[in-house]
């Protein structure tokens, strides 16, 4: 698991399941799009979510 992948909040993470979606239907377009959503979202409105303990 990466850095951003342990703090990615919900909204990071389903930006980043949409964007899966589009890769395996080929949209290439659209993946880019969520790719653009989701750096967008990191810098200006993230919030990550507290870490849980193990």
């Amino acid at each position: 698991m990466t850095e951003s992948e342990a703090t990615a909040c919900e909204t990071c993470r389903e930006l980043a399941d949409e964007e899966q979606r589009a890769e395996r239907a080929a949209d290439h377009s659209r993946a880019a799009d969520y790719r653009v959503l989701r750096r967008r979202h990191e810098e200006f409105g993230h919030r990550p979510e507290p870490q849980r303990s193990p």
